[in-house]
């Protein structure tokens, strides 16, 4: 079998992209400007989300919305529910603001929180809980609604690899206070880098707006800081990029769409060895990448992550427990086995991409690889 490079994501810059971007140095404007501004518009109209607020990344739109709660009567070191199993970026955002990360184990099939575990997680001092739409699948929002709803809680979302998704006919970001989405080069909508707060409440975005400019009053350059916030600032250069891709959004989320479902298709006679994205009747899920979790842990998650690398197709793990397989979060004192799930998800599970680059030869790759390993490996 000859070998083709599979990456997990390929940005390739638009002519039009171009010319934005050297019209913002023909300016002499690099931070913020007009482009961001038509950036949040163009963002909002998409999905009718009604205040955009453009910043740096994925991770700092997840740190603004959970500094946005101070302003609903949050105090430090409060508590934020959110999934043992996501980007590490979720558990770090929580911290960064000032918050106690509690986390809730998930669901093997859907590699979503689990909202049968939620509420014997909530605290006198739980204020909200961030769910994460993990691999684009929207999680199980009626059930999450009705919790939080029952304790008083505020709903925040991270939807940072779910651009477009869709549960029960309404698109993920609209269930909550705030929406976090990345730009990630490996997201539908891709700067290269960039992020987006999207609200349905107008003050919320004045305070977003205001912490993504180190806390002052928003338009003001005065040295009156009201909240602490930080520098999350977006720059023109993904603007730019984005811009000039962002009127192709459905186009590009069509044909990541018909990969995805292409490798499903292929793999499908692998059901017995493996789980699979998965997407119910009531949801539309984003296609952010094509998710591969073992059944039965003898066929060796890592000597199938190296042979996928050894013939050049990207892949990344299925994140990992926050809580108990990262050092980062050790800290915190949880200890191995009390998230079962997401530390079998993370011990098990891969992902590749399958952006909108792809062609059926690549897929077909990607599959004859799967298939090839799994062969030898039953």
């Amino acid at each position: 079998m000859e070998k083709r490079e599979i990456k997990f994501g390929d940005l390739v810059i638009s002519e039009k992209s171009k010319e934005l971007i050297k019209k913002a140095l023909d300016e002499n404007w690099v931070s913020g400007g007009h482009l961001v501004t038509e950036l949040e518009e163009a963002w909002g109209k998409i999905f009718g989300y009604k205040h955009n607020v453009a910043v740096t990344n994925g991770a700092d739109a997840d740190t603004a919305a959970c500094l946005a709660l101070y302003d609903m009567g949050a105090e430090r070191g409060d508590e934020i529910i959110t999934s043992a199993l996501a980007f590490a970026s979720v558990g770090s955002s929580i911290l960064a603001a000032g918050f106690t990360p509690v986390f809730v184990d998930i669901e093997r099939e859907t590699l979503n929180i689990d909202p049968k575990k939620i509420e014997e997680k909530i605290s006198s001092r739980t204020v909200a809980i961030m769910v994460v739409h993990t691999m684009g699948k929207p999680c199980d929002m009626d059930a999450i609604q009705n919790i939080a709803k029952r304790h008083d809680l505020r709903i925040i979302e991270d939807c940072c690899e779910a651009h477009g998704a869709q549960y029960k006919k309404k698109f993920v970001g609209q269930f909550g206070e705030v929406a976090a989405f990345s730009f990630y080069v490996a997201h539908v909508l891709a700067g290269g880098d960039g992020g987006m707060c999207s609200t349905n409440n107008p003050k919320m975005e004045e305070v977003l707006r205001s912490l993504k400019d180190h806390g002052r009053k928003p338009g003001s350059l005065y040295f009156d800081h009201v909240r602490s916030g930080s520098n999350f600032r977006m720059n023109i250069l993904p603007a730019a990029v984005m811009l000039g891709e962002i009127k192709n959004f459905w186009n590009v989320f069509k044909k990541r769409k018909e990969n995805l479902n292409y490798l499903l298709e292929k793999t499908e006679d692998l059901k017995d060895v493996a789980f699979f994205n998965t997407e119910e009747s009531y949801e539309v899920t984003s296609p952010h990448a094509f998710s591969v979790t073992l059944k039965d842990p003898r066929y060796n998650y890592k000597k199938l992550y190296d042979f996928l690398q050894d013939n050049l197709v990207q892949c990344k793990r299925n994140f990992g427990s926050m809580p108990t397989q990262h050092k980062a979060f050790a800290f915190l004192g949880h200890k191995v086995g009390e998230f079962p799930e997401a530390e079998y998800v993370g011990s098990n599970g891969l992902h590749i991409g399958v952006h909108h680059h792809l062609g059926k030869q690549d897929l077909d790759y990607v599959s004859d690889l799967l298939h090839a390993y799994f062969k030898r490996s039953i």
